[in-house]
């Protein structure tokens, strides 16, 4: 049983403020989340299909700034779980990931240890762009980033990809808040 329900503008209108560069930046630092999931998948080439995520995250009574952070980027879908009152804000397209979102963080960059993720999670983008992940040592590169990626790697990937050297996570030292001009 489905207990989602997008949101869209026109059933949304309830925020109408402009979200400032680096209040999203900040708000994503301490409630966002890059990801990168990974299904086993015959119908793929290489037999997986990589799935990169950035999301928010939030209680439903936040649903109008996830839809003002939908608003200000331009892309993603906003979903309410009736289930449990949380509501989320999600982009997958690799597309919108590439030109929308990367962009963003490049310019007003994350200043906690989310700084790390997103790094790792550009890193995986990039490759995916390239084409890389419909190979098997592309797989096997992206499954090596993504084992530094917030949870790491699940049964299923290690016991797949056994022999995998992990990629270091970034050192995030320069904790300040940079202007972007």
């Amino acid at each position: 049983m489905l207990h989602f329900k997008v949101m869209t503008n026109k059933n949304q209108n309830n925020f109408n403020t402009q979200l400032d560069p680096s209040y999203v930046t900040g708000l994503v630092d301490g409630e966002g989340c890059f990801s990168v999931g990974m299904y086993s998948n015959k119908k793929y080439k290489g037999g997986w299909r990589v799935m990169p995520v950035f999301q928010i995250h939030m209680h439903g009574k936040d649903a109008d700034l996830l839809m003002g952070l939908k608003k200000y980027f331009g892309v993603g879908t906003v979903r309410i779980n009736k289930k449990t009152g949380s509501v989320n804000y999600s982009v997958s397209s690799l597309k919108d990931l590439t030109n929308v979102i990367l962009p963003h963080f490049i310019k007003y960059p994350l200043i906690t240890q989310k700084c790390a993720d997103f790094v790792l999670f550009k890193r995986i983008v990039d490759l995916m762009n390239r084409g890389e992940h419909l190979t098997s040592e592309g797989l096997a590169k992206i499954v090596s980033i993504k084992a530094s990626i917030n949870k790491g790697l699940s049964k299923e990937l290690k016991a797949t990809f056994a022999n995998i050297d992990i990629e270091l996570r970034p050192e995030v030292v320069d904790q300040k808040i940079k202007n972007p001009n």
